[in-house]
């Protein structure tokens, strides 16, 4: 059996990540799990977001997997290295991934960050960046509507871009020229914030990145799949299933139409 790729998410947002895994590695099977019914994390004590990541952990465990993805910003800056020291398969998050491709990007060393609370308030995208680039001036702002808007799919609504709107006004005043896109589900509001920070200031997902790292682990350990066939993804939440299926089908598109897919809840808390 095909060893897969494990990725979880407090939500949806994770499967921006699961997408770029698929376009670069078409032959990788993924398990993701969305804590649908505990998102967002972002205003969550570090306690619990580091007991909801175990939690996920131990249910994705089962399944055998050679990597695990913690494809959420928040529970990365809170548990990544708790989860390093937890399991002995290689464990991936995003943040320095996003961090590296915002130094590439940046003409001008002024980036800025936007992302959850807890994400903003850990100060993990400034460690990062400066430990890359101390020269690097960081402006960083939590964006805590966002999240939810998408965890709702209303992504595509009049108000949402309003909200961006308004969100963003503080940073639009600032000589910012690469903004990393601090949350996962942030890639989903891409049009509206580009449309409100101007086409001067680049953003950053750190999707590319992270698939990139995942690709460069697994040819190192010499575990990139070889099979032929199709790989069948599992796709799990702890929420509302028919939100997340119609989220997940909308983003993930052409990458999952000629996949087989399992669709499942299970009952982890």
């Amino acid at each position: 059996m095909q060893q897969a790729i494990a990725m979880l998410d407090s939500g949806v947002g994770g499967l921006t990540v699961a997408r770029e895994v698929m376009r670069q590695l078409p032959q990788e099977k993924i398990i993701y799990f969305g804590d649908t019914a505990r998102s967002p994390y972002g205003p969550r004590t570090s306690e619990e977001v580091r007991l909801f990541t175990r939690q996920i952990v131990d249910y994705l465990i089962q399944y055998n997997p050679k990597m695990i993805v913690i494809a959420c910003n928040t529970a990365t800056a809170v548990a990544l290295d708790d989860i390093r020291s937890y399991v002995s398969v290689p464990v991936v998050g995003v943040i320095n991934p996003g961090a590296r491709a915002a130094i590439s990007a940046t003409d001008s060393g002024y980036i800025g960050v936007i992302g959850t609370e807890g994400t903003i308030h850990s100060g993990a995208y400034e460690h990062a960046l400066k430990r890359i680039s101390p020269q690097v001036e960081v402006v960083s702002q939590a964006c805590p509507k966002f999240a939810p808007i998408v965890e709702r799919g209303l992504f595509r609504s009049e108000d949402t871009w309003q909200t961006v709107r308004e969100s963003l006004a503080s940073l639009r005043a600032t000589p910012i020229d690469t903004l990393i896109l601090g949350c996962t589900h942030y890639p989903f509001l891409t049009e509206p914030i580009q449309e409100v920070m101007g086409s001067q200031v680049k953003l950053i997902s750190s999707a590319d990145e992270t698939a990139r790292e995942v690709s460069t682990i697994l040819h190192d350990k010499g575990q990139l799949a070889s099979s032929t066939q199709l790989p069948i993804h599992q796709f799990f939440c702890s929420g509302d299933a028919a939100i997340f299926q119609d989220i997940a089908r909308q983003w993930l598109g052409e990458h999952i139409q000629d996949f087989p897919v399992v669709w499942q809840v299970p009952h982890i808390i």
